[in-house]
């Protein structure tokens, strides 16, 4: 693939990351990448920004040369009822909403009741993109979201940080993004790549997905990192 997209990214601003906003863009620009997304940590992550920060996004130039900057957050999914953090009078002003489970802030039960919450996240009308469903931090049946995914258009991110030998998450993380894809494939169900990158170097970085992409045989028409329109029209129609 000729990837032209990576949309989940973080700065120095999420607090655990270690790239300004401008290290972040000048990479981008060098890996020539038509669409870069910024998604800083919602406030429920310890560290992270304020609500204020999501309000002044408006400062920040989105045209970089040929390059489009999506400015937008990496809300949390709290609990089992699908609840998101931040506030909902803000999400207006972001450009792209990916939602996630991340342990330090999720209150979570059963398989399916995490289930249940996880497709609750994915028909919120806010919510463009699931990051990292496939990680292991929540128990989760992947075919009802898969179809969940298809029926309400999100996307389901296959995140390559996860897939990190030095995250200890592959004994969960490698069986179930084998199982989101080959779900995905039978349902033809978009995906998008995610390098969730927190440094400079790691954007637009799939190197761990590429094996688990060829063990599916997974159809290149449906990852949309090489189609920087299709996706850009498909957020405006969301």
């Amino acid at each position: 693939m000729n990837i032209q997209l990576d949309v989940h990214t973080h700065t120095i601003v999420s607090g655990h990351a270690f790239s300004t906003l401008t290290e972040m863009v000048t990479e981008a620009q060098r890996r020539k990448l038509k669409v870069f997304g910024i998604t800083e940590h919602a406030p429920s992550v310890p560290g992270t920004c304020t609500f204020l920060y999501f309000r002044n996004l408006h400062v920040v130039p989105r045209q970089w040369g040929d390059m489009r900057l999506l400015l937008g957050a990496e809300l949390n999914i709290l609990d089992t009822t699908g609840r998101l953090d931040n506030d909902e009078g803000y999400f207006h002003l972001l450009d792209l909403r990916i939602a996630g489970i991340h342990s330090v802030c999720w209150q979570g039960g059963d398989i399916e009741t995490n289930t249940a919450g996880m497709i609750n996240a994915i028909r919120n009308p806010w919510t463009n993109i699931i990051s990292h469903p496939g990680d292991g931090t929540a128990d989760l049946l992947f075919e009802p979201i898969v179809l969940a995914a298809k029926e309400t258009n999100t996307l389901l991110e296959i995140n390559n940080s996860s897939l990190k030998p030095c995250r200890g998450k592959l004994e969960k993380a490698i069986p179930n993004n084998l199982e989101i894809l080959r779900l995905c494939k039978k349902y033809e169900v978009p995906v998008i790549l995610g390098s969730d990158a927190h440094i400079h170097y790691d954007i637009a970085c799939y190197d761990n997905i590429y094996p688990l992409l060829a063990e599916v045989d997974f159809p290149e028409k449906l990852i949309v990192n090489d189609k920087p329109d299709n996706f850009m029209a498909w957020l405006g129609n969301m």
